[in-house]
């Protein structure tokens, strides 16, 4: 077991501990079969937000007999995580060191003409006839990597994965859609990147916390 799908649910956006995690353990990126499941919930230190009770709708109550979240660890011997957003939950999970495939990322670069590359948006996209009956469950961990596992499928095809293509292509290709070509923020937003001026590009990067992806891409660092 080399690569997993993997989502979370997790009591907010502030420190966000995890209540609810699940992976699907994927064989290869050409056949998609699943040798793995795994969901379990966990009981967090602190109490849910509001606003994550709105969307997971997973009660405090609901989780007194559960494992301590501080408990969740990754099975041994995981080298790719998959995931829309990924980097949200391997921030929940203590960053470990392991490669992420980002399916958002990937389904921003492959389809940029889609008004929405949110999880949901794309099961619309890609499976319009079941995808009402595919959300039902929506930001249940289990039903997320399920849903992922299909979006993952389409993007694959998209981008022509033979049985010759490895995981760590996937996450090579990834990262190259990690990268943006058009700032989002700040005076510039809208613009292409490469058109920026110099001396912004300059500033920019000397700002703290700037993210990695960005980064790369005020450098000219596109592959």
């Amino acid at each position: 077991m080399t690569a997993i799908i993997f989502d979370t649910e997790t009591t907010g956006i502030n420190e966000p501990e995890v209540i609810e995690a699940a992976f699907l353990s994927i064989l290869n990126p050409f056949s998609l079969g699943i040798t793995s499941e795994y969901c379990q919930r966990f009981k967090p230190s602190k109490r849910i937000e509001l606003g994550a009770l709105a969307t997971h709708h997973i009660l405090d109550e609901d989780l007194d007999d559960c494992p301590p979240s501080s408990e969740f660890r990754l099975p041994n011997g995981i080298e790719y995580i998959i995931g829309h957003n990924v980097d949200y939950d391997w921030k929940v999970i203590g960053e470990p060191p392991v490669k992420r495939i980002c399916t958002l990322a990937l389904c921003r670069h492959l389809f940029p003409e889609a008004d929405s590359h949110s999880q949901s948006a794309m099961i619309y996209l890609f499976r319009r006839a079941t995808a009402r009956d595919k959300l039902k469950n929506a930001h249940a961990a289990l039903d997320d990597v399920k849903n992922c596992r299909i979006i993952l499928d389409v993007v694959l095809d998209k981008m022509g994965a033979t049985q010759e293509t490895t995981w760590e292509d996937v996450w090579l290709f990834s990262e190259k859609a990690r990268i943006p070509t058009v700032m989002t923020f700040g005076k510039h937003k809208g613009e292409a990147i490469a058109n920026i001026p110099i001396d912004y590009k300059a500033w920019l990067l000397r700002q703290p916390d700037v993210d990695p992806y960005l980064v790369k891409a005020l450098r000219g660092e596109l592959s």
